[in-house]
């Protein structure tokens, strides 16, 4: 799931994942992060769900995907649309 948070001149994109699916380490990664794992790793949060908020550009568009755990890779089913393997998200 996808939440986001408006500023000036960025969006603040908080990427929110079940406390366990999957069961293991996951990072988001990404062409905002030259899609290096372990940069932004989702952490446990109050509410029993693991997240990672991530500030881009205002009126961008970013491809991602998740990371787990043995090299297991997998999209958002809340992306705002799809690039081939990836999933999208428009600021």
């Amino acid at each position: 799931m996808l939440e986001r948070a408006l500023r000036k001149n960025s969006v603040k994109v908080t990427f929110v994942l079940p406390a366990d699916t999957p069961p293991a380490e996951v990072s988001v990664v990404g062409d905002f992060n030259d899609w290096r794992p372990g940069v932004h790793p989702v952490a446990p949060r109050k509410d029993g769900n693991r997240a990672v908020t991530v500030e881009l550009p205002k009126g961008s568009t970013h491809s991602f995907r998740y990371l787990a755990a043995g090299d297991h890779w997998f999209n958002d089913d809340t992306a705002d649309d799809l690039d081939g393997p990836n999933s999208l998200i428009h600021t």
